[in-house]
């Protein structure tokens, strides 16, 4: 494939410039039964994609399928919502007045998205960005570069007007950098790392951005849990996806009182993972994407051993390892709350697991991190799990379940004052933040 440059960069944002305003005229009604159109082909091209996206990003056959399945559910989804996007009359003082507010669209927006799910990830962004009427400029991550022109491909299908979509390839410093400083772009939308994310929001200030950054869970289980649901929640939130996921379960908080319980349960869940090529049948772990995910996972394995960790399954490459890119699923007992996997965002398959003397103690280690995206919380009581929904910093808490519990339609995105992003995505959430909020004052009488 060829690499875009900057020029091509500012060609797709004229092109996009020219097509909004008819784009934004089309009724709400056509335009959703256009993206009912486009998710029927993302489905017809469902088992080529996902073929492609397991063989570029790694992961297993049947995570790829899922993926491409709720992509094409994300098309439908929006084409439902935007319907019912509706804005609201408001009282006013002034009896000679009405005042209305309704939603239009931004203009174009400009979109930037990772390797880890580089279908579904995109579509979370371009379904309510087209549904709202924006003109979109999207340029991928350069690793999974391929499907996703399979993915744009595969729209064009559907006939979507010349101009509404704008796919570019190439690399963040130089593509990426356009999309967003360029002064025809009126929106940025990104999902990726934390300090990715602060270089866009310095270079796209003024503009409004959606974000959804970095997380480090926690995942913290108190001696009243059900350990069996426990286990195979937080094992699902560490290695699936290799941990490629920002809601993975980073590390997990256990109480002292069933720490050595857990410890030998979720140990037993990383024997039972089987690495390999991700295309056969079989394997349920593929490889970590690029070299740079591959060394941080070691860095941070390495300073949690040196600083007094053990890990009890794992804790390395397998020995037959050509790519460099696998890593056994691994897990670290008695990690200190100073190593790397506790303070940052590892991306890779590890349960750290640190013991807690007590609740208090538990929403202390959850609360002293940069980041705050997703967390859960498995006990059996009420009053403990509403204690923990309100004192945990993330935007989202899931109770009794795995960290990477989440539907389309439902709100995601960081909390205030973390490095976890700006605003939600998910159903309304993401066509709301595609939108501008227009008010119109009426003099009568």
């Amino acid at each position: 494939m060829a690499w875009s440059d900057r020029a091509t960069a500012q060609a797709a944002i004229v092109a996009a410039r020219e097509a909004q305003p008819a784009w934004a005229a089309v009724s709400i009604w056509d335009r959703a039964r256009m993206l009912r159109r486009i998710a029927d082909a993302v489905q017809a091209n469902r088992s080529k994609l996902a073929e492609l996206l397991t063989l570029e990003q790694g992961k297993p056959m049947a995570e790829a399928d899922f993926e491409v399945g709720k992509a094409s559910d994300g098309f439908n989804l929006a084409a439902d919502l935007v319907k019912y996007l509706e804005g609201r009359t408001i009282p006013t003082e002034d009896t000679t007045k009405r005042v209305m507010t309704f939603y239009r669209p931004r203009g174009v927006y400009g979109v930037i998205t990772p390797w880890n799910f580089p279908v579904n990830i995109p579509v979370e962004y371009l379904a309510p960005g087209l549904a709202a009427g924006n003109a979109l400029v999207w340029t991928p991550a350069p690793t999974t570069a391929l499907v996703g022109a399979a993915l744009v491909a595969a729209i064009e299908t559907a006939d979507l007007p010349p101009g509404v979509l704008n796919f570019v390839t190439g690399h963040g410093p130089e593509v990426g950098d356009e999309i967003v400083s360029n002064p025809g772009t009126d929106a940025i939308g990104f999902t990726g790392s934390a300090a990715t994310g602060r270089i866009i929001a310095r270079q796209a200030a003024g503009k409004a951005q959606l974000m959804e950054l970095g997380g480090n869970g926690p995942v913290i289980v108190l001696p009243d849990a059900d350990l069996d649901k426990a286990t195979a929640a937080t094992a699902a939130g560490c290695f699936v996806n290799a941990g490629q996921v920002c809601s993975s379960s980073e590390r997990v908080l256990v109480h002292a009182d069933v720490y050595d319980e857990f410890a030998e349960r979720i140990t037993e869940a990383a024997r039972d993972i089987v690495l390999g090529d991700p295309r056969i049948a079989a394997t349920t772990m593929g490889p970590l994407n690029n070299p740079a995910v591959a060394a941080k996972v070691a860095e941070h394995v390495t300073d949690a051993v040196d600083r007094g960790a053990v890990a009890a399954i794992g804790g390395a490459a397998p020995a037959d390892n050509p790519s460099g890119l696998y890593y056994q699923p691994t897990v670290l007992r008695e990690v200190p709350r100073d190593s790397l996997v506790n303070r940052e965002e590892t991306f890779g398959p590890v349960a750290p697991l640190i013991r807690v003397k007590d609740e208090e103690e538990a929403i202390e280690v959850a609360r002293a991190n940069r980041y705050g995206l997703v967390s859960s919380i498995f006990t059996r009581d009420l009053d403990t799990a509403f204690r923990f929904v309100d004192a945990v910093p993330t935007g989202i808490v899931n109770v009794n379940d795995t960290s990477n519990y989440w539907e389309l339609h439902i709100p995601f995105g960081g909390i205030s004052g973390k490095d976890s992003g700006v605003g939600r995505i998910g159903g309304r959430y993401s066509l709301e933040a595609m939108c501008d909020l227009k008010t119109a004052t009426f003099t009568i009488g």
